[in-house]
């Protein structure tokens, strides 16, 4: 669980400093994401990389439902005195709820993506090269769309906050003395991701 997590974690980290392309100039936007799309479709060991994350991603949903079986099973009857929300904040304890969000929400976006930029005739731009950068524009012209997507990119966010710092303990990345640091990374690593993310269907809704 740690693993696939903490890779998602780096495809991420990528997949926003791609996207980072749609607040260029709108010309000069479409020019570049296009172009951006075209690499990641054609380049052999991008696609070696994408089937890893496929991959990484049910790998990650399978473990996480066995886990949770695992833990409904382990709790048996519910205690009849439990405080635990007084000591753990309430993200870490529904992190099964906010990744079945999250999984509804790639569906969606890979739906209207990326199966569209695989497997559907889209217009070309001036340079031949398919043109997603006016089906992400599009998209993101209906405020219902961008909201939807920001209270996806919310349940990342509190998802990536207590995964990333719980992959680092599972693996002992850490020693006790470092506790502070290594949240102190998962906050600025959560805020920049989220934000990132949050940030592009704001714009390109207000600026379009």
């Amino acid at each position: 669980m740690a693993l696939t997590g903490l890779f998602l974690c780096v495809f991420l980290v990528i997949h926003v400093l791609g996207n980072l392309q749609l607040f260029l100039p709108a010309e000069e936007a479409r020019i570049q994401f296009n172009w951006y799309s075209q690499l990641l479709s054609n380049n052999l060991i991008i696609k070696i990389i994408s089937y890893v994350l496929y991959l990484s991603i049910i790998a990650h949903v399978v473990y996480a439902i066995i886990l949770s079986l695992k833990k409904q099973k382990a709790n048996g009857v519910k205690y009849a005195y439990d405080q635990r929300g007084a000591v753990s904040p309430w993200y870490s304890r529904n992190m099964g709820v906010l990744g079945t969000i999250i999984f509804l929400f790639l569906i969606v976006h890979l739906k209207d993506f990326w199966y569209q930029y695989k497997f559907t005739e889209l217009p070309l731009d001036a340079h031949g090269q398919k043109d997603l950068y006016t089906i992400v524009v599009s998209a993101y012209q209906e405020l219902w769309y961008v909201m939807l997507y920001e209270v996806g990119l919310l349940a990342l966010g509190f998802h990536l906050l207590h995964g990333f710092f719980s992959a680092i303990r599972t693996l002992g990345l850490y020693h006790p003395k470092y506790v502070k640091l290594a949240k102190w990374v998962a906050w600025v690593y959560t805020l920049a991701i989220t934000l990132g993310f949050m940030a592009m269907p704001i714009y390109v809704y207000l600026s379009h």
